[in-house]
């Protein structure tokens, strides 16, 4: 159990970022996948190992309820064999509680336990969930920038290409590069003169919206209401 609870301790420790760094250094989210794998195999295990744990926590709880409860029949049997004067049954189940409380007491001991055992299996269980959440997200983000970085990649190609085209001395293919670009150029206006207007309405109204609340707070101090 000690070393269950190790390895699912490396695994909570382990240094997301690190993990993360050499999945883009790797060009490949395998390594990613490897911790998920490890992640979800150790979490298996721990959900195994508490089930087991939980159900021993059950048996002990009904054992130590079951002994206490004949621990006070004998300790009531006693008094009734003081009444009736049979000093010697007396003695004899005197005996046997004191062997009854003994085995109370073992059993409570393990309780006590297999409850922290339990609860720490419980507490590393909910930590690890967190952990393998936290990677898939992550994983889902790495591949889109992969993604990305790929059409990136395949967008400088296709430009030197064009670079090249504008090279080869053929005007009609000077042409047709020379209008892809112009369309680009257009693509990249068009975006650029949009973020502009998106930019400048936030201002207008962000600098609005800070003129009504000075005003409020003018309205408020002369006890002046709209």
């Amino acid at each position: 159990m000690a070393s269950l609870l190790e390895k699912v301790s490396t695994l909570i420790s382990a240094n997301l970022h690190s993990i993360i760094d050499q999945a883009l250094q790797s060009n490949s989210p395998a390594v990613i996948d490897q911790y998920i794998r490890q992640v979800e195999n150790n979490l298996a295990d721990l959900e195994d190992a508490a089930a087991t744990i939980g159900g021993e926590v059950r048996s002990i709880q009904r054992k130590v309820h079951e002994f206490e409860q004949k621990a006070d029949e004998q300790d009531k049997a006693i008094d009734a064999f003081l009444v009736e004067g049979n000093e010697a049954l007396a003695a004899a189940m005197q005996s046997r509680l004191n062997s009854t409380q003994r085995l109370v007491a073992t059993y409570q001991e393990q309780l006590v336990r297999q409850k922290d055992e339990f609860d720490k299996l419980l507490s590393a269980k909910v930590k690890l969930e967190a952990r393998l959440q936290t990677m898939k997200q992550e994983r889902e983000e790495l591949v889109a920038l992969l993604e990305l970085a790929k059409s990136k990649e395949t967008t400088v190609k296709a430009i030197k290409s064009l670079d090249d085209l504008m090279g080869v001395g053929d005007s009609d293919i000077n042409r047709i590069a020379q209008s892809i670009y112009a369309r680009l150029d257009k693509a990249s206006a068009a975006s650029e003169m949009r973020a502009k207007s998106l930019d400048e309405e936030m201002d207008r109204v962000l600098d609005r919206s800070a003129i009504n609340n000075q005003l409020a707070e003018r309205r408020k101090k002369l006890g002046v209401t709209e």
